[in-house]
């Protein structure tokens, strides 16, 4: 009898530990917020695009952006064929709450606005698109 009743312990265990040692499932979270900025070493002009989410962005393991280079690209090519604008450094911001990227991209512009030597503007009409 107490046999029986070890055996049947043991089965129950062995049914319920499963459940509580299954592992979450890889899923990707999609959809981060992104805001790009540009400048150049040769003018005073620093360009900053809205911020923007991008649903089809994603961030990897270690919270970096999947084909954070890809979106630089974008802009550069943006700024370089629609504005003529050369030689610019372009790079992106990104983070999954749009409060927090507002916050640090009003940061960067004020750093850069500082002392009045360079000039803030806008990118119009440019739109990020899915990373390939």
């Amino acid at each position: 009898m107490l046999k029986t009743k070890w055996i049947c312990l043991l089965l129950a265990a062995a049914m319920i530990t499963p459940a509580f040692a299954r592992k979450k499932k890889d899923k990707t979270d999609y959809g981060v917020y992104i805001a790009g900025a540009a400048a150049s070493f040769s003018d005073s002009l620093v360009f900053f695009t809205d911020i923007q989410r991008v649903d089809s962005a994603s961030l990897n393991s270690k919270g970096m952006l999947n084909g954070r280079a890809q979106y630089s690209r974008q802009l550069k090519e943006h700024l370089e064929g629609t504005q003529q604008l050369q030689h610019r450094t372009c790079f992106v911001f990104f983070n999954k709450k749009k409060q927090r990227l507002q916050k640090e991209i009003d940061k960067v512009r004020r750093n850069y606005q500082k002392g009045g030597r360079l000039t803030v503007k806008e990118v119009n009409g440019f739109q990020f698109r899915k990373a390939e």
